[in-house]
């Protein structure tokens, strides 16, 4: 059964998508299949519009659904609870699949590698992100995870969330990043405290944890370069 979206058009999205392909298709267009109804006073094609609309800048369109909240698509009137969750799977789906993509073939053989990845990501922020990489056997990237995002001081995070993460992702290591926004990568009492948990714990669970690396301004402090005993862990 075909699904209609507004009478009177000459050709709706899903007849150009039978015809030419999806990739005929504008991003509202594409939106306007997964919505699939309107209203009495909107096609499916305007709430579409109005959805793209909610993304914010830098990132608009449909990379910016990602960021947007269930409570925005639903202020939407014609977007309910039900549609409004299929769009935020929507998104997600579009960030797994984006991040599988941009893992593939990236490998970290050194610290400096690793610190060179994530230089120009981290640099600039303003406030302390914390970003797990866990690694294949190989040293080959499995998954790139965001796991806090804190205050201009410290990112608030603990041992036990990274290995859930890690756990879920297969990792046979893991490395842990991050910035600090005065551009000092000197590390802090905090950070080598997680660093030590993160070891410890590293070994108990059989998932070591290869570096912890702090990125300053155009410079980086690798724990295993200038903490560990040489041998410690692998190299990544």
């Amino acid at each position: 059964m075909k699904v209609m979206y507004e009478r009177g058009s000459q050709e709706l999205p899903y007849e150009r998508f039978l015809r030419f392909g999806p990739e005929s298709l504008t991003e509202a267009e594409l939106l306007a299949i997964i919505i699939r109804t309107g209203t009495r006073e909107k096609s499916a094609m305007q709430l579409a519009e109005e959805v793209l609309g909610l993304a914010k800048y830098p990132r608009e369109g449909l990379l910016g659904l990602y960021q947007v909240t269930l409570k925005e698509l639903k202020s939407i009137k014609g977007i309910g609870e039900v549609k409004a969750v299929k769009l935020k799977c929507l998104a997600e789906l579009s960030r797994r699949m984006s991040e599988k993509a941009a893992s593939q073939g990236v490998s970290f053989r050194s610290s400096g590698q690793a610190a060179g990845y994530f230089m120009e990501k981290l640099r600039h922020m303003e406030t302390e992100c914390v970003v797990l990489v866990c690694l294949d056997a190989k040293g080959q990237m499995i998954a790139e995870k965001r796991m806090s995002q804190g205050s201009v001081r410290m990112a608030l995070i603990s041992p036990r969330e990274i290995f859930l993460e890690a756990l879920e992702s297969r990792a046979v290591n893991i490395l842990l990043v991050h910035n600090h926004p005065s551009g000092d990568p000197a590390p802090s009492r905090a950070d080598r405290e997680l660093t030590e948990s993160l070891r410890e714990l590293g070994e108990k669970m059989d998932i070591p944890l290869l570096d912890h690396i702090v990125i300053g301004d155009k410079r980086y402090f690798s724990f295993k370069e200038n903490l560990w005993p040489r041998g410690a862990g692998t190299e990544t």
